[in-house]
């Protein structure tokens, strides 16, 4: 299934569309979620780099002190791997993939929707607040832990010293003042300016940990180097460290956001925004989680600073770390925000009434629309914000550890958000390719079934074509399919057939149901899609062949036109499409997704080396999340009930 738009980027989000060619798809993402601000590559750097670290890099020594130093620093290197490649992975599976290309999904929760229905969007959404909500509450306890220390109401970072005035009020008065207006905003853009401070911070925290950590004092203490790391090689909370270090690097729930906002945004800049975000990312929790460790070792902190003591330098390292959670906040908020309004709105962030009207002799369509309020001048957006804000504020204001926070969210919405959904989202959306490379391999270990079935399939194919009768096409024996993977893995019908050795090992039988769930979602979803735009569109002049994305966000009319039927809420099952009528030259009446399809943007296929690292992702993803959990639950279990020596 092809479906274009026909037309040329001048590079001014100006796209010239030909009124001949047919438009013949839906976008699927609500693109009243869309921003209407763009960044460069430095913003969305700047934005996606703050995503990560956050809170998750104070939480980093801890993390190496649960798993290991050794093991703690490839976890390190392979998590900020796998991370980089899921970005990818994903974001060009939404926007460059044959089926997906050009059709406007740009939210993580529609990715995974097309393929398994509402399921999948459910799982998604679940896992996205999960994880905003986690961090959210981590951000709020560093700041109750750091601003009475800052300010001198505490002389001592402990969560024993201070009572609620010169702890929990402190938080309450700040989070309300910087918190809440910034997370009142409504595109992730507006946050680069703020976003680049937080990144500033963070390298200065990190700058700062590393030239005043106590690792020449702690290493003598513990016979040198060399014996830490013999007797650091891998410890017993290695799934423990694990999920501080999967919520550290998680920024999956985001990327989607950050990628919207980005300019242009063809696979080659989003590599770029990527690998460099990652890189710094990884980088900077090394030096801060290595030189924290070393500092402290079997003493450290879920957030190191509280370590150190109560020096001026340690003081101002603080402020960078209160100053980096209120400016992070804001952007788990929008997440947050975001699953909210998805699984309560079906996407309408702003909170419209409408009213559409048909004009009787053209058939024609006016919508009128109107921000609904409440509360004076509070609207939806603002409304679901400051909900998150009080879901957030009532666990910080009780609890005082950061380390299970962070460890505990990590392993529940960290790994189906970074492993599980990726890996799912690739195979089922190139499902269909996915069991025909299987057809092939179950043809190449059964050549003469293949040729028989080859054979009976090839005769009797005429020449559609005046000449001679007896004439017939001619098949190449190396290109044709000779098994048909609907019917093969539809009936079962792969039994009968010789496997090849890895058939079973890698667990393909699996494999092949969410192949066959997706393969059937995305044709379902996207052919009801197609059949009602194919309904909604209206003829229009064709005298303008200019189409100005920015003149969208000035036009209510344009941007936040409602679907009239709702797919997501459907059964996973939904009816074929009925056969469409044709369409007649016409311009598009609905905001065209992001990005701009044109023939600039290449194809990005299906290849066997990511079909690896997806069944990789889904089986990692399965163990460290079981892993992870099972181990805090312990440890928590095991300080309650332990007995006093």
């Amino acid at each position: 299934m092809t479906n274009r738009v026909n037309g040329s980027h001048n590079g001014n989000n100006n796209i010239n569309i030909d009124p001949l060619a047919p438009i013949t798809y839906k976008p699927v993402s609500d693109q009243s979620m869309l921003p209407r601000k763009r960044s460069q590559i430095s913003g969305a750097c700047s934005n996606l780099v703050n995503s990560i670290v956050g809170a998750g890099i104070i939480g980093i020594p801890f993390a190496l002190q649960q798993s290991g130093l050794v093991s703690g620093i490839v976890l390190l290197l392979v998590v900020g791997f796998l991370t980089d490649k899921s970005l990818r992975m994903m974001v060009d599976l939404a926007t460059s993939s044959p089926l997906l290309k050009g059709r406007g999904v740009w939210t993580y929760d529609d990715l995974l929707r097309l393929p398994f229905g509402p399921k999948g969007r459910q799982f998604v959404l679940c896992s996205m607040f999960v994880t905003a909500y986690g961090a959210m509450v981590a951000y709020l306890l560093i700041i109750k832990d750091t601003l009475p220390v800052v300010w001198g109401l505490v002389d001592d970072g402990d969560a024993s010293v201070g009572g609620f005035v010169e702890r929990e009020l402190i938080m309450l008065v700040t989070s309300v003042c910087v918190v809440v207006p910034l997370s009142m905003q409504r595109d992730f853009s507006s946050l680069s300016f703020t976003s680049t401070i937080s990144v500033v911070a963070d390298l200065l925290l990190v700058a700062f940990v590393a030239v005043y950590s106590p690792i020449g004092e702690s290493l003598a203490q513990n016979g040198g180097l060399s014996s830490v790391v013999q007797n650091s090689i891998i410890h017993p909370g290695f799934f423990i460290g694990f999920g501080v270090l999967t919520v550290a690097m998680c920024c999956q729930h985001s990327a989607f956001i950050v990628a919207a906002s980005l300019d242009n945004p063809t696979p080659k800049r989003w590599s770029v925004v990527t690998a460099f975000s990652l890189s710094v990312s990884v980088v900077s929790c090394l030096i801060l989680g290595v030189a924290g460790y070393l500092g402290f070792l079997d003493e450290t902190s879920g957030d190191v600073l509280n370590n150190f003591g109560l020096t001026s330098s340690a003081n101002f390292a603080r402020a960078l770390l209160a100053l980096t959670m209120f400016f992070t906040y804001p952007m788990e908020a929008f997440v947050a925000r975001h699953v909210l309004v998805q699984l309560f709105w079906n996407g309408d962030l702003d909170g419209y009434t409408l009213e559409m009207t048909v004009d009787p002799t053209t058939g024609a369509e006016t919508t009128t629309e109107r921000k609904m309020t409440r509360c004076g001048c509070l609207n939806r957006r603002h409304q679901v914000t400051l909900l998150i804000y009080v879901l957030t504020l009532l666990p910080a204001l009780v609890l005082d550890d950061l380390g299970p926070v962070l460890s505990i969210t990590g392993s529940i919405g960290g790994c189906c958000l970074a492993y599980i959904g990726p890996g799912l989202a690739y195979i089922g959306v190139f499902g269909e390719d996915f069991l025909e490379r299987l057809a092939r391999s179950l043809e190449a270990s059964n050549p003469a079934a293949a040729d028989a079935a080859r054979s009976e399939t090839s005769t009797g194919a005429q020449l559609p074509i005046d000449g001679d009768a007896k004439a017939q096409l001619e098949v190449d024996p190396q290109r044709t399919l000779a098994f048909c993977p609907r019917k093969l893995f539809d009936e079962n019908l792969c039994r009968v057939y010789r496997k090849p050795w890895w058939w079973f090992p890698l667990g393909i039988p699996l494999w092949i149901r969410i192949a066959q769930t997706g393969s059937k979602g995305m044709h379902d979803r996207l052919a009801a899609l197609d059949a009602e735009f194919q309904r909604s569109v209206t003829p229009v002049e064709t005298e303008s062949r200019s189409f100005n994305y920015d003149d969208l966000s000035n036009d209510s009319n344009i941007v936040s036109r409602r679907r009239s039927i709702d797919i997501e809420d459907d059964d996973d099952s939904p009816p074929e499409a009925e056969q469409a009528p044709q369409l007649q030259p016409h311009l598009l009446p609905l905001p065209l997704p992001l990005p701009l399809p044109h023939d600039g943007l290449p194809l990005v296929d299906a290849s066997l080396t990511n079909y690896g690292f997806a069944i990789f992702f889904i089986v990692f993803g399965v163990i460290a999340l079981v892993a992870g959990v099972t181990s805090n639950v312990y440890v928590q279990m095991n300080g309650i009930f332990a007995i006093p020596a």
